[in-house]
Order: C-alpha cells, then structure tokens, then sequence
C-alpha cells in the first residue's frame, strides 16, 4: 500500500518531486514503447575484445546502483538480470547542443539510485582496465519512488546492509536486488526442477497435475488446512499429498506418472518447515520400493552432477556425497545402532516406557507407531549425515505400504535421511483393497484416541483399488529440502521466494528502508 503524504519520508517527498519535474519537462518516467535490449551485463564481458574495431554497439537496461558525477562526465554502475557493468555518461553525447541542460537537471538531480534506464552506446576498456559501455543515449525506463537500501563501505566497515533475515523475507524484491547470491540460490533451484524432470521424462514417466481442493485430506498422516466451497456448501481441504489421486492414474492404466506441486499442512514453522512447500511425488507401476531405492540414487546423483558438477555438497560443517550407492539401514536396527535398545518385540506399554527411560516426549494419543516414529526422530534421524535409505518401517507407521514380503509387522517402506531430516519417502505401494480399508479402519481409531495427524478413510479411493491397481512403487522428494541441500542453506525460508510470515506491523520494514540513504 502507497503511503499517505504525512506519511512520506523525506527520501520519497524528494523522489515524488523529481518525478513530477519530469514530466514537467515533458519526459515520461514510465513510458509505454519497448526498449530493444541486444546485450546483458555478462555477455559483454564475456565476449570483450580490446581488438575490436569499430567499437561494439550495444543497447542495454536495468537499475542505476551507484554514480559518481564529475561535471560534463559521470559513471554509473548499471544492474540488470545477470550483473552489473559500469556505464560512461558524456553530457555532451547524450545531450547535444541547446538541450545540454537536460544532462545538469535530469541526470545530476532528477535520477536516483534504483531509477531504471536504457543505454544505448558502445563498449570499451578505460584506462583503469574496467570494461565500460560509453552511453550515446539514455532513456528513462522507470522511476523509483522509495530510496534502495544499498550496501556501504567506508574504511572496511559495512554501513546499510539488508541483512536482517525477517526484512529479507518480508522485502524479497530488495533482498533481489541490493545482495550478493540471493539471485544464484533461486537460479539454482529452478535448475534443480529442470534436472530433475528431464530425469523422469528421459526414463518415460508423464507428468500430470491433480486437485489442490479435495473433498479428504488424504495421502499422508498430516493435519490440513481446511476452506469452504460457497457452491456446494461443503468443507474442503488444501491438499497435504497427492499420493492417492496419483495412484488412481495407475489404476487407469498409467505405467508411470509424476507431479510437482504445493502440499500444504497446517503445522508448525521452523528452519525446515513451511505450510505450504514443493514436493515431488512419482508412481511407477510393476516395481518396488527396492527398485525405487535404486532409482532415487541414479536421480540425485544425476541432479547434483547436473547442477553443481560434483556429488559432494558442503552444508555447514559437512561435506554430504551424493554418488551412489547409498547405506541401507532398517528402523528397527537404527534405533538399536544409536541407543543400543532392541524394540523389535515391544508392545505399546513397553515402547511408552522405553520412550520415558530415553527422554522421548510422548503422550497417550499415540500408537505402537507414532511412538516407534518418536523414539527414532528423537534419538538416530538427525545421526544420519551422509544419504541413508532407513528401511521396514513398523506396519502401524505406515497405513498406505504393501506389507514386508518376509515379515508382516513390517512394511516395505523407506526415508531417505540426508543431513540428520528427512528427504525422501517412498513404499512398496499397498495394492491389496481389503486389506488398505482395514488400514484406514486402524487409522480412524487412532483419531479417536486423539490422533489428530491420523488419516481419514477415503472410499474412493479403496473402490479405485477394488478395480486392480498393478505392483507399484512410489515415492515423495521435498523439492525445497532438496534446494536447500544442493545450495548449502541451512534455513527453508532462503530458498523460498515469500515464505509464510507472521504478519506484523509495517513499522519495522519501514523504518529499514527510510535509513537506505
């Protein structure tokens, strides 16, 4: 929202003035006609010839970041979408004759820093060895009406930075432009997507798009956001996995088929969480979860070369490599490997008081499964640095997942551990109708103990099974864990363009972005 005039800083009150002097001398701050750019910041650069003769010609835009004016001659630092390059302004190039008056009024007083202009002129070397586009024209592209909160320096100490994580987040368009390597981050994960759908579409996989609303909250034990439907008077979800309507297609006689998309659950936030995230779910009919084991090493594997042209990544302290194979460790054994416990046999009563013996929070809402899932999250996940595929997960953890073909209290289920979090989920999806409306049965009881993370049975989707749904291996990547691993962030909110913030009043940003000059 536009301030009010009491409300202007002096800054604005200056920035709103030149504006109107502007247009005063008949020059439109924002005009309509395209500006024909045939030249970006490091395509100069990277194709500079001292050699060159004639000059090379060239037409570029972006953002004023600094000047230096010094009488008829000035330099300013120009930034557009890949860089910034220095531009050389003579008053007597750009303004000929009677309107060298234009040059004192326009660009000595009425352009500030973050002003957008076209340059129009040719490139060459100065005598200080900086690649320089000497400007013939200039043109007003868009005015800037709120003063940038640019960086400083004076006798090696910063002035003005934007470093607060909270206005980063809130003010992303000026974290955008003022700091170093916040681009590269979002440049990167868009690489990242593309790797990874060329993977899926080159091993014969379609991609497909599946409802947001949906009439269950279906797919993953998670608590949803829940909206209404004016129309049909009823209650409605934000999806919290496309798992079960992604299954319906293979039951459709789809061999293979992937969605990247917006999950949404109605938790908490933190450094590794977000209520509305990316995530990656793929089915391929006729294989496994050993099969998928496999093919999710080949995946990352091929993204990190891809991207990065290595399999290791620093995060932190640590160096993560992603060359496969990955180990394979089963749950029950992880917990045993880091807290020399063997719950294998355990009942409810016994795993609750194993939990209180090892300092694990847990409460009387929770199963045989809920508390296996806690003992492990508390004591071995954030153990697992180096990708670990953990393995067989106890058969009420995981309501959706074929039974362990050797072992029935089992399921054959995987997460992908990298970095002491979760990255990927995936099953040997459960094919048997009967046997996964049991499944939801079991689930319903637990919401009635007060599970509220428990599913709800979707007889749809049972009847979409009771047609024959083929041996099916699945699996789920979190797209921004994934980013944030493969950039070495350690907080999902830098990987987000506008992560959900708690709204708070303006005053704060505000008072940032008065001090910027």
């Amino acid at each position: 929202m536009s301030n009010t005039p009491n409300e202007l800083s002096e800054q604005e009150i200056i920035r709103r003035n030149s504006l109107q002097a502007m247009r005063d001398l008949g020059i439109d701050p924002y005009p309509a006609q395209e500006f024909n750019v045939t030249a970006l910041t490091d395509d100069i650069r990277d194709n500079f010839s001292d050699d060159l003769e004639p000059k090379r010609q060239v037409a570029i835009a972006g953002r004023i970041m600094s000047r230096r004016i010094m009488g008829k001659a000035s330099f300013m630092e120009l930034q557009d979408s890949h860089g910034r390059i220095q531009v050389y302004v003579s008053r007597d190039e750009i303004c000929p004759g009677e309107d060298k008056n234009l040059y004192n009024v326009v660009f000595k007083k009425l352009l500030d820093i973050g002003d957008f202009v076209g340059i129009e002129g040719y490139v060459f070397r100065t005598q200080t060895g900086e690649i320089t586009v000497h400007a013939q024209s200039l043109k007003v592209l868009a005015k800037s009406l709120r003063p940038l909160p640019i960086v400083k320096m004076k006798d090696g100490v910063v002035y003005d930075s934007f470093d607060d994580p909270e206005l980063r987040y809130r003010r992303r368009c000026l974290d955008l432009v003022v700091n170093k390597g916040v681009k590269d981050i979002f440049v990167k994960r868009s690489r990242i997507i593309a790797a990874m759908r060329r993977f899926f579409d080159d091993h014969g996989f379609m991609e497909v798009e599946t409802p947001i609303l949906q009439a269950i909250a279906g797919g993953a034990s998670a608590r949803p956001f829940i909206t209404h439907h004016n129309s049909l008077d009823i209650d409605m979800y934000m999806r919290i996995a496309t798992e079960l309507y992604l299954k319906r297609l293979i039951v459709g006689g789809f061999d293979g088929v992937y969605e990247i998309g917006k999950n949404f659950r109605n938790e908490g936030m933190d450094r590794t969480h977000n209520p509305e995230f990316t995530c990656m779910e793929l089915y391929a009919a006729y294989k496994d979860y050993n099969w998928m084991m496999t093919f999710t090493e080949k995946l990352l594997e091929h993204i990190c070369l891809t991207v990065n042209g290595t399999t290791d990544v620093k995060v932190g302290d640590n160096v993560i490599s992603f060359k496969a194979p990955f180990r394979r460790v089963p749950m029950i054994e992880a917990i045993r490997e880091n807290t020399g416990i063997d719950i294998s046999e355990m009942d409810e009563d016994q795993l609750r008081e194993t939990a209180g013996k090892l300092g694990v929070e847990v409460d009387n809402t929770m199963g045989k499964g809920k508390l296996i899932d806690e003992i492990f999250g508390e004591t071995s996940e954030g153990k697992y640095i180096q990708p670990t595929f953990i393995t067989d997960y106890p058969i009420e953890m995981s309501p959706l997942t074929k039974r362990h073909r050797d072992n029935p209290n089992l399921t054959e289920r995987f997460e992908l551990m990298v970095n002491g979090k979760e990255l990927a989920n995936a099953y040997s999806e459960l094919n048997d109708p009967i046997d996964q409306y049991q499944r939801f049965v079991d689930q319903m009881l637990l919401a009635e103990k007060g599970d509220d993370e428990a599913m709800i049975i979707d007889k749809d989707f049972v009847r979409a099974l009771e047609y024959g749904m083929p041996p099916t291996s699945g699996i789920g990547i979190g797209i921004d864990r994934l980013v944030m691993l493969l950039t070495g962030q350690t907080a999902i909110q830098e990987v987000l363009f506008f992560p959900t913030m708690r709204p708070v009043k303006e005053q704060k940003a505000e008072t940032a972005e008065e001090s910027a000059e």
